[in-house]
């Protein structure tokens, strides 16, 4: 795999030529014409259809309005009641709320079913599309019913990736799905464009997990293509199935990249015919002379079997060398999770070696990235005829849509996998976030799913658990379970992969799924269940903002499963409140009780009292503050909490791990980078201030006092460095914060408090 130091033109679908004092001219040599680089970017895929959904009349800064939108069961209640509070009548567009996380119905009583009857009357009352539990998961759902060529959704998920297709799709926070339900735009800068060069043909026993790991783990650390579009061209994409470019599609996601979008064939008219819906179908490819901001050159014939081992996706290895290293490798992962885990309990996956060789406790093949009908039919070819025997080693297998599953049973696949002991199980993304299929304390997981940081698969540090998971290709956990639980490639299995054909039968959507065909119902009565709670009132931007540093955080990457965990607090989500009291419950378990006492402060200024006398140690540092900023008073000032992460955001697109902050009293985070583009916005929408301050040594630390004069009219004047100072011992220290690019929309947004404060005017 070869990253390109800078762009690259793409000549006719299948000519390289790196950027350089001579390129054009080359250009001009091979094809007759004259094409500058700027001529040349609008040549790709992504350009023309960001073009076509562009409404501001500049390319430079986009306003973009979505064809269609998807969201699930932890997502779309906050969505909805965000969007009704801001005044929604109807929906604009189609939107398809799907149950795919909470459908289990395990925990806090009623709180799931009550989340589910609540989409389904949104649905009817305001026109949209719902699809019950164990039905699809929300990704191939979306494949085969929603996508289009040319078209772009926008999902409120991170892995809302349907580029294989030919639909530019896009994971964000729930708010930006909320402008979209309130006919508004997702605004951005025109992303770069990253092209994804393939040749080549992959090997036997290589999946598309397999190619996926091999792309995130050559760069993700480089942040390659962080927040920008990958598009996957050159003639080895020929060589891959649709279905396994779905697979190598949705893990783009764990690259950070912002959305990702490939040339399309016969092949995706063939699957677009499948599903009945030739007419989606679109011929996508890149022009004649194509640039590209940066590219990823790739022979998927020299990808071997991968591994992704604890605590990151892109902590890859081969197979092989995991083989063939062992005990250094488990050396190298033990340093990394006092990283991770900050010490909190002892890990190793040592004890898993047995004569020599890498112990299993479990497999998985589920949801949007492995639940996929081929990745199931070629692990039934590697494990027919075995047993995965009666040890600790578990197997379960997800199809991803009911369809699918129906498909598995009339051809014999799922019987194959039954009988060696595999249990198959209804469409569910709970094993991809700690929602079902736990392994026990110390337990080792490999996984066709899409993630496996720290406490992803369930178990809870604080209560002293730790489980692992690695992330591998389905076909490689079939030949690991075919081993009874020992770490095996599925380069080293003698198989023949059958290739059964697909036929694809909608009838359980027909007589499952509400479609309201667009029609919204206003006399329908939404069902609201005690757990589902209103948005608490927000106030706006103060004149002046004292914050406390309520934690800090020095991991290199802060994940957003460790600023709101998953599991079973996701059944809390309809709930701002309750589920608040889960934030960083993982990472800092003292965060809450701090930001929560910082917050009476505010909410004494809010009910026109005191607020040192909320907050005694408030009065020494608004006095030491008064010396500099006599004028600052309680009716021109406001208070709350702050943390510092070095990196965060990284991973879900869910967005409390913002709301979350903004209901304890949080105003701001402080960083060094944000992870991505999506966490980011998360902030701004619930209205704190995304500052950014350089690398290296912190001026304050956690518990610490900033005062931050001035910070409204900062924003309104749209200043990017802000001034602050370290309120401490009497003395005010001075240090600069920046707030970066935003919008006037954004700022006006921070201004008003949050989005739903924006909307109401």
């Amino acid at each position: 795999m070869k990253l390109y130091e800078k762009g690259a033109y793409l000549l006719g679908g299948t000519e390289l030529i790196a950027e350089g004092p001579d390129a054009e001219a080359q250009i001009k040599q091979k094809t007759g014409k004259d094409v500058s680089k700027e001529t040349a970017a609008k040549n790709t895929i992504a350009y023309g259809i960001l073009e076509n959904h562009n409404t501001s009349g500049n390319m430079e800064h986009l306003q973009i309005k979505f064809d269609k939108l998807t969201s699930h069961d932890i997502t779309y209640v906050g969505i909805i009641q965000t969007a009704r509070a801001s005044g929604l009548e109807k929906f604009p567009i189609p939107y398809v709320l799907t149950n795919c996380h909470n459908s289990l119905c395990a925990v806090g009583g009623t709180i799931n079913e009550d989340d589910h009857m609540f989409g389904l009357t949104c649905a009817k009352k305001y026109g949209g599309i719902y699809v019950p539990p164990h039905q699809a998961v929300i990704h191939q759902f979306a494949r085969e019913m929603l996508a289009g060529g040319g078209k772009m959704i926008l999902g409120s998920d991170s892995h809302t990736r349907y580029g294989a297709l030919g639909t530019m799709a896009m994971g964000e926070g729930g708010p930006e799905l909320v402008k979209q339900l309130l006919s508004k735009t997702y605004d951005i800068a025109m992303p770069g464009v990253v092209g994804v060069y393939m040749t080549g043909k992959p090997s036997k026993g290589v999946g598309p997990q397999d190619i996926a790991l091999a792309i995130i783990g050559e760069v993700f650390d480089k942040g390659y293509v962080k927040n920008k579009v990958m598009e996957f061209v050159g003639p080895g994409v020929d060589n891959l199935s649709v279905d396994y470019r779905i697979g190598v599609d949705v893990m783009t996601t764990e690259t950070t990249c912002l959305s990702s979008i490939w040339k399309t064939d016969d092949k995706v008219r063939e699957f677009y015919e499948i599903h009945g819906r030739t007419e989606d179908f679109a011929q996508l490819q890149p022009g004649d002379v194509t640039y590209y901001d940066g590219l990823i050159e790739i022979d998927l014939s020299e990808i071997k079997p991968m591994i992704a081992m604890p605590f990151h996706p892109s902590n890859t290895y081969t197979i092989e060398e995991l083989n063939a290293n062992l005990m250094d490798i488990l050396d190298d992962c033990e340093k990394r999770a006092k990283v991770s885990l900050d010490g909190q309990v002892d890990f190793t996956l040592k004890d898993k070696v047995r004569n020599g060789r890498l112990y299993v406790d479990q497999g998985i093949i589920a949801g949007c990235a492995g639940g996929g009908f081929e990745n199931i039919t070629d692990a039934a070819d590697i494990l027919r005829g075995a047993s995965i025997g009666p040890d600790e080693f578990t197997l379960s297998v997800y199809p991803a849509s009911t369809p699918i599953y129906m498909e598995l049973v009339k051809n014999g696949c799922v019987a194959d996998l039954m009988e060696t002991g595999a249990i198959v199980k209804t469409a569910f993304c709970g094993p991809c976030f700690g929602a079902g299929d736990t392994p026990s304390n110390n337990g080792f997981s490999i996984r066709h799913s899409t993630r496996n940081f720290p406490n992803r698969e369930g178990s809870k540090l604080q209560s002293g658990q730790i489980s692992s998971v690695a992330l591998m290709d389905a076909r490689s956990i079939a030949a690991t379970a075919a081993n009874k639980g020992y770490l095996t490639s599925a380069a080293d299995v003698d198989v023949n992969f059958t290739k059964p054909k697909y036929f694809f039968d909608k009838t359980i959507y027909e007589n499952r799924v509400f479609d309201s065909k667009g029609v919204a119902d206003p006399n329908e009565e939404i069902k609201f269940g005690p757990n589902i709670k209103d948005w608490p009132a927000m106030s706006a931007l103060p004149e002046n903002l004292v914050l406390k540093v309520v934690s800090e955080i020095h991991d290199p990457v802060t994940t957003t499963d460790e600023l709101i965990p998953s599991g079973e607090t996701s059944s809390y989500r309809s709930n701002p409140l309750g589920l608040a009291e889960f934030t960083l419950s993982r990472k800092d378990p003292e965060y809450v009780g701090r930001a929560k006492e910082i917050q009476k402060a505010q909410k004494a200024l809010e009910a026109g009292e005191c607020a040192g006398e909320a907050v005694p140690e408030l009065k020494e540092i608004m006095q030491t503050v008064k010396k500099d900023y006599p004028n600052v008073n309680h009716s021109n000032f406001g208070v709350g909490s702050t943390i510092f992460a070095v990196k965060p955001g990284d991973g879900s697109a869910r967005e409390q791990a913002a709301s979350c902050q903004k209901v304890l009293g949080g105003w701001a985070n402080i960083a060094n980078e944000y992870a991505t583009k999506r966490y980011r916005s998360n902030l701004i929408n619930w209205g704190m201030l995304p500052f950014l301050i350089p690398e290296g040594d912190l001026p304050f630390t956690n518990g610490d006092y900033i005062f931050v004069p001035e910070v409204r009219k900062a924003v309104e004047d749209k200043l990017d460095d802000i001034k602050a100072f370290v309120v401490k011992d009497g003395q005010m220290t001075p240090f600069t914060m920046k707030l970066g690019e935003l919008t006037d929309d954004e700022r006006d947004i921070i201004l008003k408090g949050c989005l739903i404060n924006y909307y109401r005017g």
